[in-house]
């Protein structure tokens, strides 16, 4: 019991270390494309940090595995370099043994990730989902701040208020100017009040100006049309802004999932209950995978691992990929790669004991 404390403390303070540095890269990067959206004024900057909370047992799902095989393979790999395991091997512990430990510690891994993949993932990806709904449903003058210019998104201008109420519906003093939708005049409306509104028919969006002018013409020239208007509606066009995640089935429960008979749920749902699987193959390549020479040094071996990790895990996607498309060669393809992988890693294990064996 005091080797597996000691082996298993090893291989979670790596895993530990090496998920936090590959969460923050990805999270940087996906932070850096909802502070684009932000700025462009497609998301609010106050709903970013929900968004990065919701995304992250997704990510999770997917890192920790990753750091779990490349925290066994530091953790093993110091001890093959430092003699450690020569000394466990020499005490009487078996590869068996080893092995036996590594999964112990892979399972508690697989029912984290299990329980993220199958019940606190999908929820975090609809709420991630909705908010993404509510923020395309607003229009750019409702993120307007008062007395401030701001671009606008549909054509070239700028907009300003005055005064914004706090719903953001009712704007004061308004100020549009632009290229005219019909010709490449310049186009100037003021209005005492400005409000957006919804057509109940179409469902197309409006900002209806009341109470202004609006001056039309070229810059230099004196053929200004000028145009007083009591109210003045003026489309809003949609964003162009996706709403939707990359697949429609990360957002459904496991529960919907199961009770889908569509083969874009099924590969879904074989895919969440196949990650923790997935941390228990993976244990099993990197027994061996770390095996090593003092004087080779711990990191020998890690760039052939990574790769062949990152080649199961691109396996892996692409049989999804294809029984959502219904192109599978075999049902329950996903299962047979997992099963295929397993395969290579007891060869892997029991490869030298084999070679031993032969006359």
């Amino acid at each position: 019991m005091i080797i597996f404390r000691y082996l298993a403390k090893e291989i979670l303070t790596s895993m530990l270390a090496v998920s936090a540095v590959l969460l923050l890269i990805i999270m940087s990067g996906r932070f850096v494309r909802y502070l684009a959206d932000a700025a462009a004024g497609k998301l609010e900057p106050e709903v970013l940090l929900w968004l990065m909370g919701y995304r992250l047992p997704s990510f999770l799902e997917l890192i920790i595995p990753l750091g779990f095989f490349i925290g066994i393979l530091l953790a093993y790999g110091r001890l093959y370099v430092d003699s450690e395991m020569t000394v466990l091997s020499a005490c009487g512990m078996s590869e068996r043994r080893l092995v036996f430990y590594t999964l112990a510690t892979a399972l508690l891994v697989a029912l984290l990730v299990g329980a993220l993949s199958l019940y606190v993932s999908p929820v975090g990806v609809k709420a991630a989902e909705d908010l993404f709904v509510e923020q395309r449903n607003r229009t750019e003058f409702e993120t307007l701040k008062p007395a401030r210019f701001h671009k606008l998104s549909s054509r070239d201008g700028v907009s300003y208020a005055q005064s914004v109420s706090p719903d953001k519906k009712q704007l004061q003093q308004v100020f549009l100017a632009g290229t005219a939708e019909t010709s490449d005049k310049l186009s100037v409306l003021t209005a005492a009040t400005g409000q957006t509104q919804v057509n109940p028919v179409t469902g197309q969006r409006y900002l209806v100006l009341e109470n202004g002018h609006q001056y039309r013409g070229q810059p230099g020239d004196a053929d200004y049309e000028v145009v007083h208007f009591r109210r003045y509606s003026q489309y809003i066009p949609e964003p162009e802004f996706e709403a939707r995640p990359k697949k429609a089935t990360d957002g459904l429960s496991t529960r919907e999932l199961w009770e889908s008979d569509a083969p874009e749920a099924k590969a879904a749902l074989q895919w969440r209950l196949s990650l923790p699987l997935l941390v228990l193959v993976i244990a099993l390549l990197a027994v061996p995978l770390s095996r090593t020479q003092p004087r080779k040094g711990r990191y020998v071996k890690m760039i052939p691992a990574i790769l062949l990790y990152i080649v199961y895990l691109v396996v892996s996607n692409a049989a999804r990929g294809m029984m959502e498309a219904g192109t599978a060669p075999l049902p329950y393809f996903l299962w047979w790669v997992h099963g295929g992988f397993l395969i290579f890693a007891l060869v892997l294990l029991m490869g030298p004991r084999l070679w031993r064996l032969r006359p």
